[in-house]
């Protein structure tokens, strides 16, 4: 018996086990959501995490962007008000 018809089997059994008790077929989408949930957590805390060094640079190039527009604007400010 191939590997194939032994998962064959197991979807089989799976299947016909949700489609003939209720209970069975919510608990299984409960599980499909909670996977899910657990899968786009972990994702975007790979995404988000400043230790991630792809997370770091795009965190510091949004930083020195936003510190040079400051900068422009301080200077820009000090050349209209000389005085103040």
């Amino acid at each position: 018996m191939s590997s194939q018809y032994l998962w064959l089997l197991v979807f089989g059994l799976a299947l016909y086990i949700i489609a003939t008790d209720a209970n069975v077929a919510q608990a299984f989408v409960y599980c499909t959501q909670i996977v899910k949930n657990k899968f786009s957590g972990k994702l975007w805390w790979l995404m988000n995490n400043p230790r991630n060094p792809i997370v770091k640079y795009l965190m510091w190039r949004r930083s020195m962007k936003m510190a040079k527009e400051l900068r422009q604007k301080i200077d820009n400010y000090y050349e209209e008000h000389p005085n103040e």
